[in-house]
């Protein structure tokens, strides 16, 4: 089971790590901070350079959380925040499947981060070693619930952009 975790928060943190230093950085073949805050600001996100930077932070960092297996619950909270936004915003209404832009990646990532709240990260993890391994019900239900509340708050500065808009007319 140990190793089954470690798989788990490699997998889903370093994912999630890399798809954070696309935006931010333009690494692995990604838009980079200026091209990501544009595509914010046409999804209805102004400054779209802040919420771009926050995106990417918010990936990264719980990204990396998770792979260490450090702050386990906190780092699936802020997957859940950020998945949740996504798949609002752009993936909704492309239906279920990945393959027609639909929410199917982020959805899976979120629910594997939760899954890690719940089961915590296991005994090869930094929370492990200092002594701060969380796990259970009350964990998972707490990372569900920050990432809800923070997902939604950042719904809430959400404004369809004009083209969206008029696409729904």
């Amino acid at each position: 089971m140990e190793i089954g975790l470690l798989l788990l928060r490699l997998a889903v943190g370093l994912s999630l790590a890399a798809h954070g230093t696309q935006k931010m950085f333009g690494w692995f073949g990604g838009p980079g901070l200026s091209a990501t805050g544009q595509f914010f600001t046409v999804l209805g996100f102004p400054p779209g350079r802040r919420h771009a930077l926050m995106a990417a932070l918010g990936e990264a960092l719980s990204g990396v959380l998770l792979a260490f297996g450090l702050a386990t619950p906190a780092a699936a909270a802020i997957v859940i925040s950020v998945m949740l936004v996504a798949v609002v915003t752009v993936h909704l209404s492309k239906g279920f499947f990945a393959q027609n832009g639909g929410y199917e990646y982020p959805f899976v990532l979120a629910v594997a981060a939760l899954a890690l709240a719940f089961m915590g990260p296991g005994s090869l993890s930094l929370d492990a070693i200092v002594g701060f391994e969380r796990s259970g019900a009350l964990w998972g239900i707490a990372a569900l619930l920050a990432g809800l509340v923070g997902g939604g708050t950042a719904l809430l500065e959400w404004r369809k952009a004009p083209l969206q808009q008029t696409a729904t007319k």
